[in-house]
């Protein structure tokens, strides 16, 4: 969650408006200007550092380098839908979840598009962890291009660095079930926990960061035994992708979703320290080209009539692969399941992508949680507001099945 070095904001005020000029920056340059941190961990920034940061974290090289993630110029359409009867205020909703973006798809079409904290359709927000199911759907691509053998292999197989760590034994199945049995602390209001310690690593020479980082970990339980949620080793994925392709991640996935799914402006990837992008995090996209990419898995991981993903990967990927202790939920190839068949991406601060095959339902959310990252209540809220989209759809269904020729 650390994005690298960061100088203090009037130094890099200075820098910026002597090169363009304060007048000649966007709105979200400028804001962020305004309130750049001058600590380097994003997961403890105050509010108005949050706001401003989320929509321009790409936008000054001083807070991280990115690699475009380029789009194609022909963007697949979003046509209106009648607006959706939700039984709550939507208004209110969406200032408790301090929400910057809500978009609800339903059956390809647009049944309700709303924003807020200054934030618009033109604008790029960053993913954080929404960014680990597109980095699985990347994993499902290379394997249907023959780049990976099977889910099986393990990981050193691809990472040769992690030979003789305690990821040696593990199989990239699960790696993406974050079923390793490394030790890992995921605690975000922790500063000595990994996810707030990894990127400050001074990795050696020539070996990327994450991986130095990891193979240092020790093993807590065997493989397969138990499951760790670890953004770290969806960092991981994201290295053993770029080895199997040869390719940077932003490019592969321009290459197999941004392009051909089409989507309509071009997405940046952060990267970290040593230039790999930040595969657990930090896409920067707007809000409905994450609502398309929903739309893409909901259709099957097809674009132009084409699969993108392994035969048998999607059914899979979105389905109760691991425990996580909660009834009628559990965890897929880096996307959260529903018993019922749904599932979703989830990032801290309120982003997310929730996909419901029966009811053909994509919802995209950004926002910046008052609470922060383990705002539990604000991540109840969104799950109730998820039930009533479904129950709005059913109403709607059951009224229109209830008319004479329905």
């Amino acid at each position: 969650m650390k994005l690298g070095k960061i100088i203090l904001g009037a130094l890099a005020v200075a820098a910026i408006a002597g090169t363009a000029g304060w007048f000649s920056l966007d709105k979200e340059t400028r804001g962020l200007l305004a309130t750049l941190p001058t600590d380097r961990d994003l997961l403890f920034w105050s509010q108005p550092q949050r706001d401003a940061a989320f929509r321009a974290l790409d936008r000054l090289p001083v807070l991280a380098k990115a690699h475009v993630v380029a789009a194609g110029g022909k963007p697949s359409p979003l046509p209106p839908g009648p607006p959706l009867a939700l039984p709550l205020d939507v208004d209110a909703y969406m200032a408790q979840q301090r929400s910057a973006a809500l978009l609800i798809l339903h059956d390809g079409k647009l049944r309700l598009e709303r924003y807020g904290l200054g934030f618009d359709r033109d604008g790029r927000w960053t993913s954080f962890s929404v960014a680990k199911s597109i980095t699985s759907t990347l994993l499902g691509a290379a394997v249907r291009d023959g780049k990976i053998r099977s889910l099986d292999d393990k990981v050193s197989d691809y990472i040769q660095e992690m030979k003789g760590s305690a990821y040696d034994e593990v199989s990239i199945r699960q790696l993406l079930t974050m079923t390793s049995g490394v030790r890992w602390n995921e605690d975000y209001a922790d500063p000595d926990s990994d996810v707030a310690r990894f990127n400050n690593h001074q990795p050696e020479e020539g070996v990327d960061a994450l991986v130095s980082y990891l193979r240092k970990l020790p093993r807590a339980v065997p493989p397969g035994t138990r499951w760790n949620y670890s953004t770290g080793e969806t960092n991981l994925v994201g290295v053993l992708v770029a080895r199997a392709t040869g390719k940077p991640l932003a490019s592969y996935l321009s290459e197999k979703i941004w392009v051909p799914a089409g989507m309509e402006q071009q997405a940046t990837w952060l990267l970290s320290r040593t230039g790999q992008e930040i595969s657990g995090c930090c896409i920067q996209a707007a809000t409905r080209d994450f609502a398309r990419f929903g739309q893409f898995v909901l259709d099957g991981a097809r674009a132009g009539g084409q699969p993108v993903v392994a035969d048998g990967w999607l059914a899979e990927a979105t389905t109760r692969q691991a425990d996580i202790g909660q009834p009628g939920r559990g965890y897929g190839f880096q996307w959260w399941t529903y018993d019922d068949g749904s599932f979703a991406a989830r990032g801290i601060f309120g982003q997310g992508i929730f996909i419901d095959p029966k009811r053909r339902l994509v919802i995209a959310s950004n926002g910046d949680w008052a609470g922060g990252a383990n705002d539990r209540a604000d991540s109840m809220a969104r799950e109730d507001f998820y039930k009533a989209v479904r129950k709005a759809i059913d109403d709607e269904a059951a009224a229109a099945a209830k008319k004479p020729g329905g």
